[in-house]
């Protein structure tokens, strides 16, 4: 059981109401990573918010969107994005035996050079922030990435951080 009191779709009201309405619109239902900001309109829209540019995204591309959340959330042991990203991947024909593998080694996820060395710039980052340097930055524009893109895929591992904390301190269940 979650910790905190989750909004569930009957008790929504205002900008709650109006997101939840547009989830089951677009996917069909409510999944528990934005009920657990349901308690918070604010943070709920901004979860929305950041899904939607992401998933718009001109150049950071969906599977690599993935690998990032799935790595960073087996680093900080997240079941549910575990679970989750893992299932999104299967859809990008990544097998579990790969998976298994990339977990290990991320340098084998199954990506292009220039995705798979922002991969691991952002691992990275996550692991130890004050390892990067400059010319960590150049060998990545080397290979095409932006300043944008750079630091786009650089908020989006370490937001997964915070996120990873959030479901695991409130102990969100995965979506049955």
């Amino acid at each position: 059981m979650t910790l905190i009191k989750l909004v569930e779709q009957d008790e929504a009201t205002g900008k709650v109401a109006e997101v939840y309405e547009s989830m089951i619109n677009t996917m069909g239902f409510i999944p528990n990573a934005f009920k657990v900001f349901s308690p918070s309109a604010h943070l709920l829209e901004t979860q929305v918010n950041n899904l939607k540019y992401f998933i718009r995204h001109k150049t950071l591309g969906g599977k690599l969107l993935a690998l990032i959340r799935l790595l960073v959330s087996e680093e900080e042991v997240c079941e549910y994005c575990v679970g989750m990203n893992s299932g999104i991947l299967l859809q990008y024909g990544i097998l579990p035996d790969q998976l298994a593998e990339i977990k290990k080694d991320p340098s084998k996820a199954p990506l292009e050079e220039k995705e798979l060395a922002l991969l691991l710039f952002v691992l990275k980052v996550v692991k130890a922030s004050n390892s990067t340097e400059q010319k960590d930055i150049d060998a990545l524009k080397a290979l095409g990435w932006t300043d944008g893109d750079i630091l786009d895929a650089t908020y989006h591992a370490a937001s997964q951080v915070g996120i990873d904390k959030i479901f695991n301190a409130f102990k969100l269940e995965s979506d049955r």
